[in-house]
């Protein structure tokens, strides 16, 4: 086992669809891995304060680390040659700014 990787089990439910109706399509559970301890960085947008709802950073945090780390994973891979670039310009802004990890 990899120490430097924190382990993660995440798991969906999908409750309702666009126009207010209950949806029943089961439960999507799965294990990740991520260099990234996410609970912490999540707490750190939190303690920031970059959004009204503190949902949001919850929702930033996971949407950027899962994202984040398959690109990684396949950063030769031509579907990301474009947006990668980008992504870490992003990535580094957020951290310069202190609002990040």
């Amino acid at each position: 086992m990899n120490h430097k990787i924190h382990q993660y089990k995440l798991t969906l439910q999908y409750l309702g669809n666009n126009k207010g109706k209950a949806v029943d399509k089961g439960t999507l559970e799965f294990n990740f891995e991520n260099h990234d301890d996410i609970f912490s960085i999540i707490e750190l947008i939190k303690a920031k304060g970059l959004f009204e709802d503190e949902q949001e950073a919850t929702e930033l945090a996971i949407g950027l680390k899962l994202f984040g780390e398959v690109m990684i994973k396949h950063r030769k891979d031509a579907l990301f040659e474009e947006l990668a670039p980008v992504f870490a310009e992003f990535m580094n802004k957020l951290k310069r700014s202190g609002n990040y990890f």
